[in-house]
């Protein structure tokens, strides 16, 4: 084996990463990853950081929703009335979809509508998401 010679601050950082547990390890990969967005190369070979960003990326704030039915809750008839008034469905096809939770009631929603239509469900006594 050929002897190398390395800076003393390399042989630092080296022997204090050796010398980390499996929770510091952890803890360490996740800050370069957040802070610095460099994730480990699969199989643990090394992998080039990307340049610096001026800042955070940007993240696209959603603009659709769907809303699900997750539970009925205690008051059942009431949800399937107002799942039926949201959905324009007959009296028995709401009461399938309120019975197969979880469902979902409305897809691609803006915001303002999602918000509304889960706040009648939840007055009615449902369990409800928004994805």
């Amino acid at each position: 084996m050929s002897e190398t010679a390395f800076a003393d601050n390399i042989k630092q950082l080296g022997d204090t990463i050796v010398g980390l547990t499996l929770k510091q390890a952890k803890e360490l990969s996740d800050y370069i990853k957040e802070v610095h967005g460099i994730e480990p190369a699969a199989g643990g070979g090394v992998m080039m950081a990307a340049p610096a960003e001026s800042g955070p990326a940007p993240v696209a704030e959603k603009t659709e929703f769907n809303v699900v039915l997750t539970g009925f809750g205690e008051n059942k008839l009431n949800v399937v009335k107002v799942v039926k008034n949201l959905t324009g469905a007959s009296l028995m096809d709401a009461k399938k979809m309120v019975e197969s939770c979880p469902t979902t009631i409305k897809e691609g929603a803006s915001k303002e509508d999602a918000e509304k239509i889960k706040k009648e469900l939840t007055e009615a006594g449902a369990a409800v998401e928004l994805k």
